[in-house]
């Protein structure tokens, strides 16, 4: 069985809009903090970062102090928000234009569209705000310290 696949462009979205959400209300945090404590590379991570801030999930501060933060909580920005910001909107791909007399191929269709819209679903009922607080986990790996304090 084949995994979900979710693009290494959108993984990195998702990890540091999340890492965002742990320090919220954090004023921002420079690229460069944050790629390094997701392990990301800052150059990919920096046009990932410039594509949230064009789709309106995070905001950018200007200059040698600047950085990154979210634009609104965590409590208002969801996976599907994230993934469609980096990915365009997810569909099934699949149009149904020749299949009008073939009911067979019509149902097919209709329950991919179903499914797609289920998973949409799902996607937009799960926000950042969700993964924030979880402190005693055992062996979860932690936000540096330094990520966590102002800058």
């Amino acid at each position: 069985m084949k995994p979900l696949h979710i693009s290494q462009t959108a993984w990195y979205a998702l990890q540091a809009t999340l890492q965002l959400a742990v320090v919220y209300p954090t004023p921002h945090i420079p690229c460069g903090r944050f790629a390094e404590a997701g392990q990301m590379p800052e150059r990919f991570l920096l046009q990932i970062l410039r594509t949230l801030v064009a789709r309106g999930i995070l905001r950018s501060i200007r200059g040698s102090d600047g950085g990154y933060a979210l634009a609104k909580p965590p409590a208002e920005i969801s996976l599907l928000d994230i993934m469609e910001a980096i990915e365009g909107p997810i569909t099934s791909h699949y149009r149904c234009v020749s299949w009008q007399n073939d009911v067979p191929q019509l149902l097919l269709w209709e329950t991919c569209e179903e499914i797609v819209d289920h998973a949409r679903q799902q996607l937009a009922k799960v926000k950042l705000s969700q993964f924030v607080g979880f402190t005693d986990v055992p062996g979860a790996h932690r936000m540096p310290n330094d990520l966590r304090t102002p800058i």
